[in-house]
């Protein structure tokens, strides 16, 4: 079976600028992703992993190179710290982007509702962030 490409990155740098110089964070990172597979990108600290992640879901811009989405995919990734808002219900903080779009219907809410208790977060929907674990908030984020 022949695999499907649906993402292709090619030569992607990200250099930052500061008051103190250039930082070469990216140089040249390449990637062609096929539908079904699993990558994981991995290396020490600093090396550019979340430049890359961050560059792929449109955070920020890189420097120069190409990515090239295809099949209308959609890319997403956990931060390391998680940005929940801690005066916001757990359920409240997973409604957020939809609030901000202006589009939480009833359906959405119950859906979302559904995901926190496949999760196992059902018994904390009505608390606050500061009333769960690191695993938990990372479940929620």
């Amino acid at each position: 079976m022949e695999n499907k490409e649906i993402l292709n990155v090619k030569d992607l740098c990200k250099t930052y600028h500061t008051k103190q110089g250039e930082t070469l964070a990216v140089d040249g990172f390449s990637l062609i992703l096929n539908k079904g597979e699993f990558i994981s990108i991995v290396g020490p600290s600093g090396c550019g992993k979340s430049t890359v992640l961050s560059m792929l879901c449109g955070l920020i811009k890189p420097s120069s190179g190409k990515i090239e989405y295809k099949d209308n995919i959609k890319i997403g990734y956990m931060l390391q710290q998680d940005c929940l808002f801690e005066w916001r219900t757990i359920l409240d903080n997973c409604l957020l982007g939809l609030e901000v779009k202006g589009k939480v219907t009833d359906e959405d809410k119950k859906y979302v509702i559904k995901l926190l208790e496949t999760y196992g977060l059902k018994e904390f929907i009505n608390s606050y962030p500061s009333n769960l674990s690191g695993g938990m908030r990372q479940r929620v984020g």
